[in-house]
């Protein structure tokens, strides 16, 4: 007991060395300043942790710390975090049982303080967990308060007032290592407010920097930076059966908790998605892989389910499924639009909304490479400026988004062009076809009759596959309208490469 009567008071000693000349003596058995030595019955006073600097500024941020009665699954947690971000982006993860908001610039948004902080107290009852809350200016006091408040609840605003209210508050709260809170017991400091006032060196060699790092971070002296929770961006679920399954429908009956899940994952990010993978594990063979491709993106869990059951149902399984699992492609950000003023087909109507169902449908059933769509691709050579892509619905564009060479046209009286507009036809036969020629003309049926000034096109020397040709657009006896070019080399021969719609 004497030792250590003598450590807290070269402690003491030294705190008063780096004091003030002005400050009031540390211990009775140090030698004080002069000041102190004319009044010797002033009372000593241990220096305080945070009291050798000047006070910080007043922190511009509120935290709420919200602590669960009980600790919560890491998935839970996640979506008790997802649902806080509605409240503000600055969520941060406490595992395994604590959350953290920064709320500043979200309380006019929630009327004030006591409206957020019901808010966020139906978030968590309807997610079926037991919250205790406090907002204080730091972070870390915000946690430890929610830790230990009562049915009162504790709302601190400013660094003045901190100190005084932490100051009670166990030191449990602060969930340093048992050893640790047990030496802290034998020396009679059981709160926040004692600890405080023991002197920083002898604290820092005792008890190591990194628990005086904490006080610092507590009290605001120090900043706390906290990783800000990011929502996962892909759905990823697992579902272990109980007992193998070998029919489809069975297989389909156990991936409907998984589909909920899902329907609530995009529900939360106001995303959709364009591919979802299911995969079958079996006992011995190899996992079985069925993807689902979509024209739109899906937002339906409900829909997503039933296409996936059209995509499983031609599947063969190689042994019975012991597990499922669900996995998402990238998501996409639900972007809403006004309907249009005219019905699908009028007035340059966008296309109807059962377009994308009945792609994704035919997919489904018939498989993703018997329906496909086409892109477009850099290159003069008609038989290679395009490509297999997958299908994507989109709607008709807007009239002051239609093509430059549209509205152009459309600027001039009677629709015409100052410039010549060459159209391609969008069915091309796999090879240009012969033709017949007579009196010079090309023939197929009877002479054809050709529109318009030919297009020339010439490329494809640097590869080894150089044309030379002269498209026209051409119509025969019976009124169709064909894409045909005559060679610009010698024998100067006809073709027909494509039939416009």
């Amino acid at each position: 007991m004497r030792q250590r009567v003598i450590e807290w008071a070269q402690d003491a000693h030294e705190a008063e060395v780096s004091a003030p000349a002005d400050a009031a003596p540390q211990h009775p058995g140090v030698r004080g300043s002069s000041r102190s030595a004319q009044n010797p019955a002033r009372k000593p006073a241990l220096r305080s942790v945070t009291s050798d600097q000047p006070a910080a500024k007043p922190a511009p941020e509120f935290w709420i710390g919200v602590h669960l009665t009980e600790p919560a699954s890491q998935p839970l947690l996640e979506r008790l975090a997802i649902r806080a971000q509605r409240f503000t982006p600055r969520v941060s993860l406490v595992p395994p049982d604590g959350l953290l908001l920064e709320v500043k610039g979200s309380l006019h948004l929630f009327n004030g303080v006591e409206g957020l902080w019901r808010a966020l107290e139906n978030e968590c009852v309807l997610l079926g967990v037991k919250p205790l809350l406090a907002l204080c200016p730091t972070p870390l006091a915000a946690l430890v308060a929610a830790r230990a408040s009562s049915a009162k609840p504790c709302i601190v605003t400013g660094l003045q007032q901190l100190i005084g209210q932490l100051a009670p508050l166990p030191l449990t709260a602060l969930r340093w290592p048992p050893e640790t809170l047990e030496r802290l017991a034998h020396m009679g400091v059981r709160t926040i407010g004692e600890v405080l006032r023991l002197p920083r060196a002898g604290f820092a060699r005792r008890f190591g920097t990194e628990h005086l790092s904490t006080l610092d971070r507590l009290s605001g002296r120090a900043a706390d930076i906290r990783n800000r929770f990011r929502a996962s961006e892909r759905f990823r679920r697992k579902c272990d059966l109980t007992y193998e399954l070998e029919s489809h429908d069975a297989i389909l009956r156990a991936l409907e908790p998984l589909f909920k899940e899902l329907g609530t994952f995009l529900r939360e990010r106001q995303c959709g998605i364009v591919q979802l993978e299911c995969l079958l594990r079996h006992r011995h063979a190899p996992t079985t892989s069925c993807v689902l491709r979509l024209a739109a993106p899906g937002f339906d869990a409900d829909r997503l389910r039933e296409l996936l059951g059209e995509r499983l149902s031609p599947i063969t399984l190689p042994e019975p499924v012991r597990s499922c699992e669900l996995r998402s492609g990238a998501l996409i950000r639900n972007a809403l639009a006004s309907s249009s003023l005219w019905q699908p087909g009028e007035h340059g109507g966008r296309v109807a909304g059962e377009s994308p169902e009945l792609i994704e449908r035919l997919r489904a059933r018939l498989g993703p490479e018997a329906v496909y769509g086409l892109k477009v691709l850099p290159g003069h050579r008609p038989e290679n400026a395009w490509g297999v892509a997958e299908p994507q619905v989109r709607n008709t564009v807007a009239p002051s988004a239609a093509p430059p060479t549209a509205r152009a046209a459309a600027s001039f009286p009677g629709g015409s062009s100052p410039w010549p507009a060459f159209h391609r036809p969008a069915w091309l036969l796999p090879s240009p076809k012969p033709l017949s020629e007579r009196d010079g003309l090309p023939w197929r049926r009877g002479p054809l009759r050709l529109l318009g000034d030919p297009e020339r096109i010439e490329t494809g020397w640097w590869d080894g596959g150089e044309i030379a040709r002269d498209y026209y657009a051409a119509v025969d006896i019976h009124g169709v309208r064909m894409w045909v070019f005559r060679e610009r080399t010698s024998p100067h021969k006809w073709f027909l490469h494509g039939v416009f719609g």
